[in-house]
């Protein structure tokens, strides 16, 4: 068996665990045989792209999904292995820890700000949402033509389908976390 027949196989395993469903109800969900599933699961058969798109249709996952590794559950990212988007001249750091994927509609930043730093920031898509929590320092964050001081502890959200701004005003490094939300 192949590396990819293989990769087909646990995934189609998995989901099927997952869901507790029986061969018969993914046969009946899918289109595709009993015999022909159970034989896919093994690894004893290789899928057509027609059977896997059926299948695919039939659990309600894209076609990649039976075809790609899994996400594994416990991921840890190291700050320090994470190359940093960097702005107004080295004022503003923004590490991406959780960019976005497939079927995940936010991402997760962290954030620094050295004093003066600033960012202007364009307007994202419609009913986007920016949720902040400054961990240390203070924020000011510009949404709309006005100005939200946001200090140490203390969080913010806001929609940011307008353009908005990131300013440490303060003498000491703003650190936040910064997850935008988009809605699918």
């Amino acid at each position: 068996m192949d590396d990819l027949n293989l990769l087909i196989a646990q995934n189609l395993k998995r989901l099927r665990d997952e869901r507790k469903l029986s061969l018969d109800r993914l046969a009946e969900l899918t289109g595709v045989s009993k015999s022909m599933l159970g034989q896919i699961e093994r690894g004893a058969s290789s899928p057509t792209v027609a059977t896997v798109w059926k299948i695919a249709n039939g659990l309600k996952v894209s076609f990649t999904a039976l075809m790609s590794f899994p996400q594994h559950d416990i991921s840890i990212v190291e700050k320090a292995n994470i190359k940093p988007l960097i702005e107004d001249h080295g004022k503003y750091r923004l590490y991406p820890l959780f960019p976005i994927e497939e079927g995940r509609s936010f991402e997760i930043y962290s954030v620094e700000i050295k004093p003066g730093g600033y960012l202007s920031a364009e307007a994202h898509p419609a009913q986007t949402v920016e949720f902040i929590t400054v961990y240390s320092g203070e924020l000011t964050v510009r949404v709309r033509e006005q100005d939200f001081r946001v200090k140490e502890g203390d969080s913010i959200r806001f929609t940011a389908h307008y353009p908005h701004a990131y300013h440490n005003a303060a003498k000491k490094l703003a650190v936040f976390n910064l997850v935008i939300h988009y809605v699918s």
